[in-house]
């Protein structure tokens, strides 16, 4: 087949695609998934999510089996959102003695019914740092969070919370508005400190949360005792709220968006991989089988029977469980039993194609046998297969999905059925987190159909006993 012949069956092939309307659908979402995995460095909200998914202190600062952000609108009282804030003021202050003073301040407009979890500053310091934080109220009040003096660093994380290290400076507030009694029974272990920062402050605040909305404005001061060994550099401040991101958070405080993101280029590999290896080595095992025929066919065919009798499922999880499981063990576990699935299909196909003239004419200008499979009989065979590879993609992803929702999957990647595995591990069912749940599950189910609706467009296209036209 020449490039002027393959454009004639791309084009030929195309005017007919187009009138199946679910193969459009399905290349409409397989074409929306591979520019997610493209552009993914853009759209992840926790960009070393393929590296850090198990690392519990990459996400300290997220809030646990936190809602969606979006479940917002369907609550008569809203709850603060967990956000990012990156860009705030910045001063230097000059000090005798070359001492230098950085000043930090970010502002968070707070608007909600519900107090945020917690307000944490983060810092990159390298040597001695005197690093005192403050928070100031929309009503001009401040509260002091944090005065320390951290020693020896060296490019080590700074983070300050007002939940950990603000209990203090917030049950003293709080004492400088609630009378004696009203907080003789209470400690600053006993208080969430955001329910007092966060509240107006007055008489009965205590027992009910007033918020006081406005604007808030976190402050740092840094003192760099020696410019020339010690600095300070890359700032930031979370909002820990209750409800975080598109599709919340799990018992782990991951980001569950991030990881449903990161699974979808594990899905396509893993479903592309397999369903391509498996079925070019089915096709060229059924043509090799049909062109020899004979001794040769019968023992090719007893091999075929003896892998097409084996349960996949079951076997790649009692190999999974016995050895340590890695993605390409899976694959090549799926790919040894998958490949018997096109054969019998192109073994009949092969025998008429066999039988045509010009493989008769072939044989009598003295082509090899190498050169009539590769060249006369594979050509015509290749496209044939193109439906069986769409049809099997969904067979490896439930696969690899059903091994690691048994906690049999490989642990240094984040696949759709690891978050499942958690889920079920976390008891997310019975805890009603259903977003933990939900949109693996429903990714899963939709990758399979868009691959089923592929592949039975153009297996109707390309199998001309299929066509109703």
């Amino acid at each position: 087949m020449t490039i002027k012949d393959f454009g004639f069956w791309i084009r030929d092939f195309w005017n007919d695609f187009k009138k199946e309307t679910a193969g459009l659908i399905g290349l409409g979402i397989l074409v929306v998934a591979i520019l997610i995995v493209v552009f993914e460095p853009f759209l992840l909200p926790w960009g070393d999510v393929d590296t850090k998914w198990r690392d519990i202190s990459y996400w300290q600062d997220n809030s646990p089996s936190a809602p969606p952000a979006w479940t917002n609108a369907f609550k008569t009282k809203k709850s603060a959102i967990t956000l990012r804030v990156e860009k705030g003021k910045h001063e230097t202050v000059e000090m005798d003695g070359g001492i230098k003073m950085e000043n930090y301040s970010f502002e968070y407009d707070f608007q909600y019914d519900k107090p945020p979890l917690d307000l944490i500053f983060h810092i990159e310091g390298t040597g001695d740092i005197p690093l005192k934080v403050s928070v100031e109220r929309p009503d001009g009040l401040v509260v002091d969070i944090a005065d320390r003096y951290e020693q020896g660093l060296m490019d080590a994380d700074i983070r300050v919370s007002l939940e950990n290290d603000g209990r203090n400076p917030a049950f003293a507030f709080l004492k400088t508005h609630e009378s004696e009694e009203a907080v003789a029974s209470l400690s600053s272990s006993s208080i969430r400190s955001t329910d007092v920062i966060f509240n107006t402050a007055k008489p009965g605040m205590i027992t009910a949360f007033t918020p006081l909305r406005g604007t808030y404005k976190i402050q740092a001061q840094a003192l760099i005792l020696d410019a020339a060994a010690f600095k300070v550099q890359k700032p930031y401040l979370v909002v820990t709220g209750s409800v975080s991101g598109l599709l919340g958070t799990d018992n782990m405080k991951r980001d569950l968006f991030s990881g449903v993101i990161a699974g979808l280029k594990w899905a396509l590999f893993i479903g592309l991989l397999t369903s391509v290896i498996s079925i070019i080595l089915g096709v060229m095992y059924g043509i090799v089988a049909a062109y020899y025929g004979g001794t040769i066919d019968n023992i090719l065919l007893f091999i075929y029977q003896i892998f097409s009798g084996v349960p996949v499922l079951p076997v790649l999880i009692v190999l999974a469980a016995i050895f340590k499981p890695s993605i390409w063990f899976l694959i090549f576990v799926m790919i040894l039993f998958s490949w018997p699935g096109s054969v019998m299909t192109v073994r009949s196909m092969a025998l008429q194609i066999k039988e045509e003239t010009y493989i008769e004419a072939a044989r009598a200008l003295g082509a090899s046998h190498s050169r009539i499979i590769f060249k006369h009989m594979t050509p015509l065979l290749i496209p044939y297969s193109f439906a069986s590879m769409a049809l099997a993609v969904p067979g490896a992803i439930v696969y690899e999905s059903s091994v690691s929702l048994l906690g049999l999957g490989d642990p240094s990647i984040v696949t759709w059925g690891q978050i499942l595995y958690a889920a079920q591990q976390g008891s997310a069912i019975l805890n009603g987190l259903w977003w933990w749940i939900i949109p693996p599950g429903l990714l899963i189910a939709v990758m399979g159909m868009t691959f089923a609706f592929l592949g039975f467009a153009m297996d109707k296209i390309l199998h001309p006993k299929l066509r109703t036209r």
